[in-house]
Parts: structure tokens; sequence; C-alpha cells
């Protein structure tokens, strides 16, 4: 049996082991037939051309764990931004850990997606939010939503701001021969609300797992949401994420993604404009090698007047890796006035790397100011050079022109804990330790 069916045909035990009313069963029913008819993603589509998952298809997935699986804290303590105080929420092999996570109802909510979808106080919220701006053609996101139970749920109303960032940690023990997780997370920022957001998924041993992963966020009037995922997992971890974005008018919502692991790491990223003077920021850093693969899809969708979007991933690929960026602005015709810009920079530091890059615009209204650029190219021969002049050995120097290279997505980092997080684990890519401000 394949994965395909094993999930088809597990459907049903699934739904009598949860508790589910019959607006979300109709949900699920629709997803689920979405997925039956179009199944996993090829190379045929257009979106997936360069990414294939059926070697990682061929693995004999376990879809629901067999058993809650401790973990002790210090096991994974190095995972966590553990300088700082943060809300958490921790999930093993899919299942929510009460003992590792922290969560609060004092005037946010930082909960289980699981019991959001089940408590009567939560009906009103789901009603309006969930499954309300996904991608109803994509296949995965709609066998995550046929499926989906547990995650985080993240409720900052009104004029909140939350106190400390929140981490959300999904781990997987390997206790498991393979072992496929589908987490669920909805989050809404209220007017005029504010949080940062972490998101990391990590395997702790080689056992092959996939990850289809989907994230709503809606970001309401005058609010800020700052998020980001680290994606640094074992090479036997592959990761499909599925984010949706919709935005309010006079909103920030800034998405941070820095992809140093895993065998196959597919990130859809979709901002959707709903009002004026809106302001979206994508930004990411890859560093990879060996055999790994990252493909970055990102759409914003411009539909109103005066609105502003900033795209800027930097990447660098080493050995025999693969890397792709496809990123599409699109303009309305009623979206005057918009400043909608996106580069796309590569550095191939070896002759079997590779990038398939493919910037697009569509637009449709006459007053705007848009751009889009891609760069492929390897170190400067110069730089390199006149550092090894003044003293600088070969591989140092070598470090600190990729590093300089990604240190304008670093800048962006608003939180100082991460930010020293992110220029160590750079410098550990890069294999050196040449004195970073760390």
């Amino acid at each position: 049996m394949d994965l395909k069916e094993k999930l088809l045909s597990s459907f049903m035990a699934f739904e009598e082991r949860i508790d589910v009313n019959t607006d979300l069963h109709n949900v699920r029913t629709e997803a689920l037939k979405n997925f039956e008819n179009k199944g996993f993603p090829t190379k045929k589509d257009e979106a997936w051309k360069y990414t294939s998952l059926n070697a990682v298809l061929k693995n004999d997935f376990s879809v629901f764990p067999k058993q809650d699986n401790a973990i002790n804290y210090p096991d994974v303590k190095k995972f966590f931004l553990h300088q700082i105080d943060t809300y958490k929420l921790v999930f093993i092999d899919g299942i929510f850990s009460s003992f590792l996570s922290s969560t609060t109802h004092d005037g946010i909510d930082v909960c289980l997606m699981s019991s959001a979808l089940t408590k009567p106080k939560y009906k009103e919220i789901i009603d309006t939010y969930f499954n309300k701006i996904t991608n109803l053609d994509d296949s995965l996101t709609s066998l995550n939503t046929a499926f989906a139970n547990e995650g985080a749920f993240i409720n900052i109303p009104k004029g909140k701001v939350a106190d400390k960032p929140i981490e959300i940690m999904y781990l997987s023990t390997g206790n498991e021969a393979a072992l496929m997780v589908q987490p669920r997370n909805l989050i809404i920022v209220g007017e005029n609300a504010q949080v940062q957001i972490i998101e990391r998924h990590q395997s702790l041993n080689s056992n092959p797992v996939l990850t289809n992963s989907v994230t709503e966020i809606f970001a309401q009037e005058r609010s800020i949401t700052d998020y980001y995922k680290i994606q640094n997992d074992v090479q036997t971890a592959n990761l499909v994420d599925n984010t949706y974005i919709a935005q309010k008018g006079h909103s920030n919502a800034s998405v941070h993604t820095f992809s140093f692991g895993g065998n196959i790491t597919r990130n859809n990223l979709n901002f959707y404009h709903q009002g004026e003077r809106i302001d979206s920021t994508l930004k990411g850093i890859t560093i990879i090698g060996d055999k790994q693969h990252v493909d970055h899809y990102t759409l914003v969708r411009h539909a109103t007047p005066n609105c502003e979007s900033h795209q800027n991933y930097k990447s660098i690929f080493d050995g025999s890796s693969t890397g792709v960026f496809n990123g599409k602005i699109y303009v309305e015709k009623e979206a005057q006035k918009t400043d909608a810009f996106q580069q796309n920079n590569n550095i191939l530091i070896s002759e079997k790397a590779t990038i398939n890059a493919k910037p697009q615009l569509e637009i449709f209204a006459d007053d705007v100011k848009c751009s889009h650029g891609c760069t492929v190219g390897q170190l400067d021969e110069s730089a390199m050079f006149y550092m090894q002049s003044r003293g600088i050995p070969k591989k140092e120097a070598k470090a600190l022109l990729m590093y300089a290279f990604s240190n304008e997505v670093i800048e962006s980092i608003r939180i100082p804990e991460l930010k020293d997080r992110i220029t160590k684990l750079i410098a550990s890519k890069l294999g050196v330790n040449i004195g970073f401000d760390l």
C-alpha cells in the first residue's frame, strides 16, 4: 500500500479518534476528496517543476504515532531560545507535550489547536478563520486540512502585545521507523496587537520524517507580526511548509526563513492584501550542501492601493545541493501606488551545485513601482585575494565573504537573542569560528 492509499484508508479511523463536529467533518471530507483527486504533487505540476517527492514517498511512513514519547528538557534545550523567557508549544511526534510547554490564557491565548477545534468557546473563532485563506487547489494543503487536529493556536486580542516571544517546536523522536506528521497552526493577531513567533521542526535521530505543515495567519488592522522559521534538521528529514497570511489595512507582517538543514525542504509562502497601507516582508537565508534540496515558492497578491512588499532571499549552495526560487508578485488592477521589491541572490561554491530561479511580476495596474532581480555567481576572487594578502587564511576569508553576503537579512532580525543564534548557526554551517559578534 502506497502512502496515498494508506492516508485515504486511515481517514475514518482518524475521525473516530477525535471529537469532531459536523461542520469540521464536512470541511475535512471535502479536503480529502481534493487530495484523492490530485494526489501528491509531481514535477508535471508547474509549481513543482524542479522538486520531486518520489524518493521521499517510497518510505513506509506511519501516519499516526504508536505511543506518547517522553523527552527530557536537557536533551533538547539547545534547540530552544533558552537565553530569554518565552511561551512554548512543544509537540513530540505530533503529540502535545505539557511537560516541555509553557502556555497561557492570561490576556492572550497560546494553546492547542485541538482545544480550539473542539471547545465551544472557540467555535466563533474557528468558524471565522479556520481554513479560510488556504489554497484549495494545493493538494498537500488539502491533505493537511483533512487530518488537521493538533498544532499551535495563538490568539492575540485587539490592543494586546505578547509580553514575550512564542516558540513552536515540533520534535520527532525517531521511535517510528518512518513517520509522517501534519501540524496545523492558526494565528490571529488582533487590531493594534503585536506578536513575535519562532517555529522549528527538529528530528532527534536519522529515521526518515515527512512533515506536511500548514499555518494560517490573520493580521488585523495596524497589527505587527514577526514570524521566524528555523530549518536546520537532519538530512533524513523532509518538510513541506505552507504558510498563508491575510493582512488588513496598515498591518505589518514579516516572515524570515532560515534553511540550513534537512533533505528536501519546500516553503510555500503566500501573502494576501486586504486593505490599504499594508507592509509585507519576506526574507530568507539558505546555506546547504551535500545533496540537500531547498525550494522557496512565494506569492504576494497586491489587491489594494498604497501597499508595499519586500522580498530578499540569499542562498549559498555547496556540494551537489539544489536550490529553487519561484517568487511571484501579483498586482491587481485596483492596487494602484503599489511598491513591490523582489531580490534573489545566489552563490554557487561547488561546480555540482544547482539553482533554478524564476522571479515573476504580473502587473495589471498602471501606477506602480515594482522591481525584481536575480543573480547567480561565485565568490569574488579579487576580494579573496585581498583578504588573504592581509593575512586572513583562505577558509576564513571565504567564510567572511559568505557571512557578509547574508548579513543584510540577519540585520533585520528583531529578537537580539535569535540574531545571535542565527549568527552561530551560519558560522557552524560555514565551518569556522572567526570572531563573529556572538
